[in-house]
């Protein structure tokens, strides 16, 4: 909005600036259901340790070990609570949400006194219990992606609020707006407003610097949260978000086009739920998208009350077979599914079978819009953006949350890896780094953007990411020599990737701290 008299935006933006982290922007009158707002104070604790007691805890048990190996010994002490805040669901209907508040704590000057908040989203999971404060207890859902946030941030000087999204936990939403670039914005900004509420009375301080980050679908979250709080004149100081799927057009082009990525038949439900909510015309029947045996169940199954081996077990979800390998046009049985390339054709093969989760028809119906009306990176390279004007309610709403239609003003670390299985590297990361890049008004300043790929060399002694190359190629040659080069694929996306990425963007955020940027 344009307005003449300069003096009078600047207020109303300080203002709007000030009303979005005080409660997260709506107001309906009633202090318990405004945006933001803590819902239960003092938060609970559920976890707390000093440094030594820390150390001595993840030593204990393997996966512990492993953390300390990647993530260094504990500098702090950390302290872990539950923190339950109002916020909106896609259709901007009122609900709660979860978050773990982490805290450091210790006499350092590294562990006390005003800190910087990292305000971090996790990536996607299956499991409606998922809940990231509760550490102790490694299977439970969100135990293990906590800890690490604990043992990498938390420990070495960071609060960390980590929300568990709506619809997770103790949510009242009944399903998760997966991948809404508006409404998770909005979580993200209504956990960071109640968190900061609770710090006084929990002994701690906003040290005034506010970093983002998170991995796959967090690392699109903490993407969309940067864009939302850069439009209401809210300063971050810098991010760093993790193997996302930030071009979700043209992701979503590539998987019809026959490049499935893994976990497909996870991630297809929670979209197709969650933009069903958000926008009413993804489908008329669940027919419209599912195969007939699973369309009765599909529509509401994830977030699940029960673990993802349980669901393939029971039929109710097929491993990983997303399309039908009887192609739904005779044309497109060179891509049913793809042999091409080679080295990634055994990979795509996997995402389709005779049991498929979604229909021919919507496989047909899609790739005809998508030739009607091409996508600039997918199946060839012309625009590097969205398709013009897409037609299918499903290409409609991957241009609406994709985002490649905005110029980040603070420094930004993307990091992940080439040979990611799930979320392809240079189709998402490569291309908001060729948006960013190009001599246009997309272009980010000077030394505003870093990409890491963690699959890299190692470029001299002075590279800032050695550490998180080397250790990252030393974690999956590791994976391969147990398992073999199968189990190093399936591990990379969540497991072997993440905790590298942690520890660069750790070293990113000192230094941008360090230069006052």
């Amino acid at each position: 909005m344009l307005i003449q008299w300069k003096a009078i935006w600047r207020t109303a933006a300080a203002l709007a600036a000030a009303a979005l982290l005080a409660c997260g922007g709506a107001d309906d009158g009633d202090p318990g259901t405004q945006r933001g707002a803590l819902l239960q104070s003092p938060p609970p604790r559920t976890f707390n340790a000093s440094a030594p007691d820390l150390l001595e805890q993840l030593s204990a048990m393997p996966a512990g070990r492993e953390l300390l190996a990647q993530a260094g010994p504990p500098v702090c002490g950390v302290q872990v609570h539950s923190i339950e805040y109002a916020t909106v669901g896609a259709k901007g209907e009122a609900t709660n949400a979860t978050a773990a508040l982490m805290l450091p704590e210790g006499p350092g000057a590294v562990c006390s006194g005003a800190r910087p908040i990292l305000l971090y989203g996790h990536g996607t999971d299956p499991q409606r219990a998922y809940n990231q404060a509760q550490i102790t207890d490694l299977t439970r859902p969100g135990a293990l992606a906590g800890q690490q946030l604990a043992a990498t941030f938390a420990a070495h000087g960071y609060i960390v609020v980590a929300p568990n999204y709506a619809g997770y936990d103790r949510s009242r939403l009944g399903y998760h707006p997966y991948l809404v670039a508006d409404q998770q914005s909005k979580d993200m900004i209504d956990a960071l407003a109640a968190a900061r509420q609770a710090l006084p009375a929990l002994g701690a301080r906003d040290g005034g610097q506010l970093l983002l980050s998170g991995n796959s679908q967090g690392g699109y979250v903490a993407l969309a949260t940067q864009r939302a709080l850069q439009a209401a004149g809210v300063r971050v100081t810098a991010s760093a978000p993790m193997s996302g799927p930030y071009a979700l057009a043209s992701y979503g082009d590539a998987i019809f086009y026959g490049r499935v990525p893994l976990g497909s038949t996870v991630l297809a439900p929670l979209l197709v739920r969650s933009y069903q909510q958000a926008y009413g015309n993804i489908y008329r029947q669940p027919e419209d998208i599912y195969a007939p045996r699973f369309a009765p169940h599909l529509p509401t199954l994830l977030p699940a009350e029960v673990p993802l081996p349980q669901l393939w077990a029971e039929g109710r979800l097929p491993v990983s077979a997303l399309f039908s390998s009887v192609a739904p046009a005779p044309g497109l049985k060179p891509i049913t599914p793809p042999r091409t390339p080679p080295a990634e054709a055994p990979l795509f093969a996997l995402g389709f079978g005779l049991d498929p989760l979604l229909g021919n028809g919507l496989r047909l119906a899609y790739l005809e819009d998508a030739k009607a009306h091409p996508d600039g990176l997918v199946p060839e390279r012309s625009t590097g953006l969205p398709a013009a004007a897409p037609q299918h309610p499903v290409r409609q709403a991957l241009k609406a949350n994709d985002l490649r239609n905005w110029v980040p003003d603070r420094p930004v670390l993307l990091c992940g890896g080439r040979a990611d299985p799930t979320v392809f590297f240079a189709l998402n990361t490569g291309a908001m780094q060729a948006f960013w890049s190009a001599p246009s008004a997309s272009a980010m300043a000077a030394g505003l953007l870093t990409v890491l790929d963690l699959d890299a060399p190692v470029s001299g002694f002075d590279d800032p990411f050695a550490a998180a190359k080397t250790g990252f190629a030393l974690s999956k040659a590791t994976a391969a020599a147990q398992g073999g080069p199968a189990s190093a694929l399936l591990l990379y996306h969540a497991v072997l990737v993440a905790p590298f990425c942690h520890l660069a963007a750790r070293g990113f955020f000192e230094r941008v701290l360090a230069s006052g940027q």
